[in-house]
């Protein structure tokens, strides 16, 4: 059976807002003016400039309305899922968040929407690190380095496992005061690696290895401590575990996008718990329905990075120049990145 197009468009310069219940839906407010909208909707879009939040700004609020119901139409599952969660996410606790998204993802890893884009993508061959994540320690600092840069620190299954093995040391260690995030070369972290999407057979087993090897919960546990240093391409989990971090500061060339619902799914990494501290709720769900590409400027007036800066040689921004004792990926027997269902894809 074929279901009608979930979206729903309110004018809120003609209509009253919405006050029913709709679960089953993925209501978008508009008008001219930031106007008193209640808590139902899912986004808000306004033609004034720098609007507060919760409301996003666009030169032409119907226009960017009739591209996300061309989103919603395609990708009606992902699209519902990543609402309800979102809406969800403010009525249970941090670590039941990340259970919910897992759940939400699982269920869409079996869906229509993602299996049509899995046929579409192109092979991908997966070339993974042997240490994946480097770290170095200094005093009460330990810096933490994503270290594939031939894949703009694309984020695969062998990373995973060393950003968790580095963060239980940080969680576990009181004497570490501060914790700093990096990536080597051009990019941050350019999302999920491509190359293992599609492996996991199981998605229920997928759902119980992502829980257990969460690096948004272990960032969550010694967020306060932590600083993301961005750069580059922020994608998918490379802005979701970014933005669990106490501070987060960005180059300006930094560029951030969730691209997971037009692939079927939505953010994986800890998105839906993350972003919403920082930009609300409403916010999270037009980045991860648009796509949009953030600007480092725009990110800052969102609250989503807390500075921007500068990259120099010894500058605060930018990445270890040297790395001292073992990579994470070696103090840990982790499945490599070709185990489909480690991979959590």
């Amino acid at each position: 059976m074929t279901l009608d197009s979930p979206f729903h468009l309110v004018d809120l310069d003609r209509e009253a807002p919405v006050r029913a219940d709709a679960k089953d839906r993925v209501l978008v407010g508009v008008a001219a003016e930031p106007v008193d909208a209640g808590p139902e909707l899912d986004i808000l879009l306004t033609g004034a400039a720098d609007p507060p939040r919760p409301w996003v700004g666009c030169a032409d609020p119907h226009a960017v309305a009739q591209r996300l119901a061309a989103v919603v139409a395609a990708q009606p599952a992902a699209s519902v899922a990543l609402t309800q969660v979102l809406r969800m996410g403010g009525h249970v606790t941090a670590p039941e968040r990340l259970v919910l998204e897992s759940l939400a993802y699982s269920v869409l890893q079996s869906g229509a929407g993602f299996r049509a884009w899995l046929a579409s993508a192109r092979p991908r061959t997966p070339r993974p690190a042997a240490e994946p994540v480097r770290l170095c320690r200094d005093g009460d600092r330990l810096a933490i380095t994503f270290d594939r840069p031939w894949v703009r620190n694309a984020f695969d299954a062998g990373t995973r496992d060393a950003l968790c093995e580095a963060l239980h040391v940080a969680v576990a260690d009181a004497s570490i005061a501060h914790v700093d995030l990096y990536g080597n070369g051009a990019a941050f972290c350019s999302g999920g690696d491509l190359a293992e999407f599609g492996t996991s057979r199981d998605p229920a087993q997928a759902h119980l290895l992502r829980v257990r090897r969460s690096p948004a919960a272990l960032l969550q546990e010694c967020a306060p401590r932590v600083t993301a240093h961005l750069h580059g391409a922020c994608v998918g989990a490379g802005i979701e575990l970014a933005a669990f971090a106490g501070r987060v500061l960005a180059a300006p060339d930094t560029a951030i996008r969730l691209p997971e619902v037009g692939m079927g799914l939505i953010p994986g990494a800890g998105g839906t718990a993350s972003l919403p501290v920082r930009i609300g709720r409403e916010r999270t769900a037009y980045l991860a329905l648009s796509g949009d590409t953030l600007s480092a400027a725009e990110s800052l007036g969102w609250g989503l990075v807390d500075e921007i800066g500068e990259i120099t040689a010894a500058g605060v921004l930018s990445p270890p120049a040297t790395a001292t004792g073992s990579s994470a990926a070696a103090a840990s027997d982790a499945p490599s990145s070709s185990d489909a269902t480690a991979a959590g894809r």
